[in-house]
């Protein structure tokens, strides 16, 4: 199938198959009440859950299938899947000069460095 770019210019649709083959990002996390929910947040409205996690992940794998081969024969923009590589586990943050204090004693208190410390309240976070 052939497409109009901003150019009207004709270019190539990727094949369904290309689609298909693409690898997304899944989010996996137990579901409250037993079992898990799988979603993949590249492609809105994808999510399944499933008893054990193999089959959340069998039940997400035709999740995706059927969200992409409908968006193809649609032809809706069908979005790429996204990468870690826009997020480099740095951050700078300011803070004042008391919070830093308090988290550099207790750090050394707890036999850690400040950043493992600071790391670890993130982790924590939810």
């Amino acid at each position: 199938m052939k497409t109009l770019n901003q150019k009207n210019q004709q270019i190539e649709k990727p094949s369904l198959e290309y689609y298909l083959n693409l690898q997304y990002p899944v989010t996996l996390y137990p579901d409250p009440e037993g079992g898990y929910v799988a979603k993949i947040k590249d492609l809105p409205g994808c999510f399944t859950q499933g008893e054990t996690l193999e089959e959340t992940m069998t039940n997400l794998n035709e999740a995706r299938e059927l969200w992409i081969e409908t968006a193809y024969e649609a032809d809706d923009n069908i979005p790429l899947p996204t990468s870690n590589d826009s997020y480099s586990g740095k951050l700078l943050v300011r803070m004042p000069k008391s919070l830093h204090r308090r988290l550099a004693e207790t750090s050394e208190q707890e036999g850690v460095s400040l950043n493992q410390y600071i790391v670890s309240l993130l982790s924590a976070v939810k």
